[in-house]
């Protein structure tokens, strides 16, 4: 039963880990939280649902433990464990394994991950820490848990993300959809602008997305510093024959060209304008 819900991919990653004889009953006070459990928040209403369950049905999956010096510490099945704790139960089923942490720390993230059970920050997480604290390849990762390399790959980017946008994701105002979206604008304000818009109007990705689009046809704003706007200066000065300087701002910009006297402001009016003499309206 146990090995059916943790799925495929479980037996490749940890092919030694083997059950211990004396699976039935273990004492709930016995029992201790998961040190690396990748799950942070567990919701009141959830579990009070599930203890409804299980104070009807009984718990139908054994929760899975290792032994630690007189007790035990969950590997698998936390939610069965603070729910029987929400019922008052003194004992819940039980199967022990032998596991060091590593082999431990292995099977709680992929438990969880293969349950759906984590925001999309917290599966980021944890496919982070499989990569980093066991040498594993994105490859390896996306076969152990069911999942395709790109799925991985995708999300380990929503880490990239403000903290700001990560707390949104984090709470489930934003979806991991949008965060995807959000990866195609600039990092910056702009970016935590237009998540802070989406969760509060409660846009959808396909909303979100067109607005990114729409920000990537925008042309890039232009500085005086831009490298074509140094070679416009340039080009003025040569055919002016004048010092000339671009300045921009905001939406707007100025072109200052330098004269010396009347008669070098005469010659840029010619250049400029034409045989136009100075001074005349060039009305009819």
């Amino acid at each position: 039963m146990v090995k059916r819900g943790l799925g495929k991919g479980l037996e490749a990653l940890l092919p030694e880990v083997t059950e211990v004889p004396g699976e039935g009953e273990v004492e709930v006070s016995r029992i201790e939280p998961n040190p690396f459990q990748p799950r942070r928040e567990f919701r009141e209403a959830e579990l009070a649902e599930l203890a409804a369950s299980i104070r009807e049905h009984g718990i139908l999956q054994p929760l899975v433990l290792r032994r630690v010096g007189a007790g035990y510490q969950l590997v698998a099945g936390e939610r069965r464990w603070r729910a029987a704790k929400l019922l008052g139960l003194s004992r819940v089923p039980a199967v022990v394994r032998e596991l060091d942490d590593r082999r431990m720390l292995e099977l709680a993230l992929i438990e969880n991950l293969q349950r759906a059970d984590l925001n999309p920050l917290e599966e980021a997480a944890a496919y982070r820490r499989l990569i980093d604290d066991f040498q594993l390849t994105q490859e390896a990762v996306a076969q152990a848990v069911g999942k395709s390399r790109p799925y991985v790959a995708n999300a380990l980017r929503l880490l990239t993300l403000e903290p700001e946008v990560r707390q949104l994701l984090a709470r489930g105002e934003l979806s991991a959809g949008h965060g995807k979206v959000l990866l195609g604008l600039p990092a910056g304000a702009g970016r935590r602008e237009l998540a802070t818009r989406a969760a509060a109007r409660g846009m959808s990705v396909k909303e979100t997305e067109e607005v990114v689009r729409r920000v990537g046809r925008r042309p890039a704003p232009r500085s005086a510093g831009d490298p074509e706007v140094r070679a416009l200066a340039e080009a003025f000065m040569r055919r002016l024959g004048s010092p000339t300087v671009i300045r921009m701002g905001r939406g707007r910009g100025t072109v200052e060209i330098a004269f010396s006297d009347l008669e070098d402001l005469d010659r840029l009016a010619a250049v400029i304008l034409g045989d136009v003499p100075r001074g005349t309206s060039g009305g009819g």
